[in-house]
């Protein structure tokens, strides 16, 4: 076997030293793979940076941001925040590389991600976020070609996850504010810190950036919930409370209040100013720092605190004092407590404040403030805070008196807020009466009131010498001698007002304190905390239920002589049920719901916005039960506040067929319900009311079609209050986008039918005497394929009207409030193109304007001063008609509903000759700068020709 192994060569081989074991022991390990390098110990900002560049396993961002808290929480430590090169690179790195490759891990792991959140909830990580949020969007909205799309959607999703993390909560700003006092350098560096971080938050950049990529995710994933940072309620509401916590502990620290301050006037610019002070209120009552907060308002500028004491008013107005369907007579039996109460935080705001007093006299006498007009329980709060200064007092009585007798006022003041400053009068002059009587005395005495009383008296509209007439026995009663007081012959509704007036006199409210605001708050609490009851749910765990019979079974042996009785009559098969025709036995619902017979059922019923089968029967049987139980007991009476509130609020939650005409008729049913109140109460929350454009075109239709129900014109236009079913479309938008215009446009049909059918029939025996007088357009032309019937036909064709009920109505309930609230809130908005002016509302409402008017009738008690205001609205309003076909077209109608409703042309050319002659000039304008062709501008021209020969008989 040996010469199968031949040696080739031969080699040495040194001896060697006895090599090391495979395993030993270590203290650190370091591979030269970058990938995954694994250090366990950071010990500086810079290696922390350097470890984040290299591409770190999991375990060395833990240390990494073990480190950055660590530091975070040391007075003198490292923070990212800081305006330096190596935090702002750590920052960098951590959003743009650590968080899109690590995210997944960092989601399920709690302390990791606590300590991501604390190293980036800062100015320069919410900044860097921002940045990387923008660039994601920007990526999304690009067209890309296929197979280059990136998924950044998925990494806009974490991103608002993050933010929501480092955001949530009600410490926020204190916290921040701590970072920015313990690691700022110097008070330079500190405030540059602070103002980038109220930049952030308060003046809405997260905000509209947050927005944005929600929109942006509804169109890349399906189903996925808002976050709360998208919604300017939600948001102004977190902003508040936080604010509000801030300020504890804040008054010895100049720098802090400085701080705090700055987040307070930034906030208001936001935009939603109405939630921003309702969510700082409750904190700031809850913890009760109100002297606290005064320290505050105090120190900022005054616009600000201007700005700010009227929405606190208007905030604590509608939370303690409930503002709803109320009397006269409820209004003063309600008890003074919660008045009292509210009056304690406003005299907490201003009793070391001479400027804000006399802003809340200014605002009393000239009726600056649209929250002192919802209800006389908001003025009798600031009265009661005034009337601890008999200075501001005086000055209020005597300011009033002056402007309550000016002639100007008298004639162009919606007369809602000539009531509004009779009421203040009377209740001031109690006050004065009670402090100093010889001051009352010499007011009364006074050139201001006397040369009042003489154009009061004097003055052409009813309603205006009345409320002359009731402040003028008011104040006689109190100074005068019971044989040299002032008397007038009253009779029926005007007596007992004016006896209501001479009442408030007897109304002496005083400053509480400000806790009863918060055990009212708890009270409330309570007391709704029932109302509230679980949703049933299948019990689970439950025992069978035994369907079969078990155990020795008795068998019946039939013999064959037995088999067929024919004595016995066999039953009739059953009628087949529709619910058992399903081939599905699961989809067969035996518990449907039943048509609700209560009111309290009905309100539930509509506020389950889950029970699809519960809410569309709620909803469809609302107007008539509603209407049925109107005048049965005080069940809908009870409820009817609550009610309103409910159907104007609510949303097609389930793409219901006819949604809009079902609860437009409950509405209308809810008006007829309790008409005086709750016209008052629909108008006051189309201003107020935080409702959509839907829902305010749904109160306008709601007044307009209630009233002419009132005054018995209801007739064809609007007793269907459904279109009519559309011919099949050649071209149409798609399904999601015609559902959406199309239910935006239903709410303002009924309104529109109606205004084209009466200006047919009013304009079609005008039109062949317009034809003969002006060279007007085609359509007016009398030709062999159309004629015009008379007048007299036309009349015929008419139903007759039952007793007008609405003229007794509509002036103090339904038109006043429109027309006086409307002024004030063009007047107050800060934009020039405000909601109210806008061509979605202002066609609406001019529409509406004109229905109330012409349903009122010739006969009303106040149609001079409806006329009035009326004239005055649509003379403001041409500048917008001349920019918008719809606005023209509504003024237009309004302005022929009024020459239409006015049958005494004398006292019209009389009273109204300068508004007549500027109408007539403008509308001729417009007619003869429309051009010929169009169908609707055809339309147009017909009313603006038939308006000009009105004018021109008259």
């Amino acid at each position: 076997m040996d010469e199968f192994l031949t040696p080739i060569s031969t080699t040495k081989v040194k001896h060697v030293q006895k090599p090391e074991p495979l395993l030993q022991e270590i203290g650190e390990i370091v591979k030269d793979n970058n990938s995954n390098r694994s250090i366990t110990t950071v010990d500086s900002p810079s290696k922390a940076l350097e470890l984040l560049k290299e591409k770190p396993n999991f375990e060395t961002v833990g240390s990494v941001l073990k480190f950055l808290v660590s530091e975070i929480e040391r007075e003198d430590g490292f923070h990212p925040m800081l305006p330096d090169p190596i935090a702002a690179n750590i920052v960098h790195q951590l959003i743009h590389t650590t968080i899109p490759d690590y995210w997944q891990i960092l989601k399920e792991r709690e302390t990791q991600l606590k300590q991501l959140v604390r190293c980036l909830r800062n100015p320069s990580g919410i900044g860097n976020i921002i940045t990387r949020l923008r660039s994601l969007l920007a990526d999304c909205q690009q067209k890309k070609s296929v197979g280059n799309e990136r998924d950044s959607a998925s990494h806009i999703t974490d991103l608002l996850y993050l933010v929501e993390r480092m955001l949530h909560g009600d410490q926020v700003f204190s916290q921040v504010w701590k970072d920015v006092a313990a690691h700022g350098q110097n008070v330079t560096k500190r405030k540059m810190m602070w103002k980038e971080f109220v930049v952030q938050t308060a003046s809405g950049r997260i905000l509209s950036v947050i927005a944005e990529a929600e929109d942006v995710l509804k169109e890349k994933t399906a189903s996925r919930a808002p976050s709360w940072l998208a919604d300017g309620g939600e948001y102004a509401s977190w902003l508040g409370r936080n604010i509000a916590n801030s300020m504890n502990g804040a008054v010895s620290d100049e720098e802090t209040i400085a701080s705090i301050k700055d987040m307070f006037s930034k906030s208001l610019y936001l935009g939603y100013l109405d939630q921003f002070v309702r969510s700082m209120l409750s904190s700031i009552l809850g913890h009760g720092s109100a002297t606290v907060f005064s320290s505050f308002f105090g120190k900022m500028k005054a616009f600000e605190q201007q700005k700010y004491l009227n929405a606190i008013i208007a905030s604590l107005s509608k939370q303690y004092l409930n503002i709803g369907v109320e009397t006269r007579e409820e209004s003063l039996a309600a008890s003074s407590s919660p008045v009292a109460a509210v009056a304690s935080f406003i005299n907490e705001l201003v009793e070391h404040n001479d400027a804000m007093k006399d802003h809340l006299v200014m605002a009393l006498v000239r009726s600056a403030l649209p929250s002192l007009e919802e209800s006389i329980a908001v003025r009798r709060s600031v009265i009661a805070v005034l009337a601890k200064d008999e200075d501001r007092l005086h000055n209020l009585l005597e300011n009033g008196l002056k402007m309550f007798g000016d002639s100007i006022y008298i004639k162009h003041t919606p007369i809602l807020q000539q009531e509004v400053l009779a009421q203040t009068l009377a209740i001031t002059c109690g006050y004065v009466q009670r402090s100093q009587p010889i001051f009352l005395t010499m007011m009364a005495r006074s050139s201001y009131h006397t040369s009042g009383m003489s154009n009061r008296i004097g003055s052409s509209s009813p309603r205006a010498r009345f409320l002359g007439i009731a402040v003028g026995m008011t104040i006689s009663e109190m100074v005068d001698k019971p044989e040299n007081q002032l008397k007038f012959e009253l009779d029926g509704s005007e007596a007992a007002e004016a006896q209501w007036y001479r009442s408030l006199t007897k109304v002496h409210d005083s400053v509480g304190k400000t806790d009863d605001l918060k055990l009212k708050k708890t009270r409330q609490l309570t007391q709704d905390a029932p109302k509230s009851l679980p949703r049933s749910t299948p019990r689970k765990n439950q025992k069978p239920v035994i369907t079969e019979i078990q155990g020795p079974r008795v068998i019946e042996v039939l013999s064959d002589e037995e088999d067929e009785d024919h004595d016995l009559v066999p039953y009739s098969k059953p009628d087949s049920d529709p619910e058992d025709e399903a081939d599905d036995p699961t989809e067969i619902n035996r518990n449907k719901p039943t048509a609700p017979v209560y009111i309290r059922d009905l309100v539930a019923g509509l506020r389950d916005t889950e029970n699809y089968d519960r809410h569309a029967l709620a909803l469809s049987t609302a107007a008539p039960l509603i209407r049925r139980k109107a005048n049965f007991g005080t069940e809908v009476l009870d409820h009817i506040d609550e009610l309103a509130t409910v159907l104007l609020g609510l949303n097609d939650s389930f793409e219901l067929e006819k949604f809009a005409e079902q609860r437009q008729e409950a509405l209308i049913a809810v008006l007829l319900a309790k008409p005086a109140a709750m016209a008052q109460w629909f108008a006051r929350n189309f201003f107020a009311g935080d409702y959509s454009l839907t829902q305010r075109t749904a109160v306008l239709t709601t007044l307009g079609l209630g009233a002419r129900e009132l005054a018995g014109l209801k007739n064809t236009s609007d007793d269907n209050l459904s279109p009519p079913a559309a011919s099949f479309p050649s071209k149409q938008l798609p399904p999601h986008l015609h559902a959406l215009y199309a239910s935006q446009s239903s709410s303002s049909a009924h309104l529109s039918r109606i205004t084209s059918s009466m200006t047919k029939q009013l304009l079609s025996p005008l039109a062949a005497q317009a034809a003969d007088t002006l060279t007007g357009p085609a359509i007016l032309k009398v030709g062999q394929s159309r004629t015009f019937s008379s007048r007299m036909e036309v009349e015929a064709r008419r139903s007759k009207p039952i007793p007008n009920a609405l003229s007794q109505l509509v002036a103090e309930n339904f038109f006043f409030p429109l027309t006086g609230r409307w002024w004030l809130a063009t007047r107050n908005s800060t934009s020039p193109s405000s909601l109210y002016t806008s061509t979605h509302l202002l066609p609406t409402f001019l529409h509406t304007l004109a229905l109330l008017m012409n349903a009122s009738g010739p006969n009303t008690v106040a149609l001079p001063q409806m006329t009035r205001e009326l004239w005055e609205l649509l003379l403001s309003c041409r500048a917008y008609a001349l920019e918008d076909k719809k606005i023209l077209s509504a003024l237009l109608f309004a302005f022929l509903m009024l020459l239409e409703t006015n049958a005494d042309k004398e006292r019209l050319a009389t009273e109204q000759g300068k508004e007549l002659m500027e109408t007539q000039e403008w509308v001729r304008m417009v007619f003869e700068g429309l051009p010929a062709g169009k169908e609707g501008e055809e339309d147009d021209k017909m009313v603006g020709n038939c308006s000009l020969t009105t004018d021109a008989n008259k």
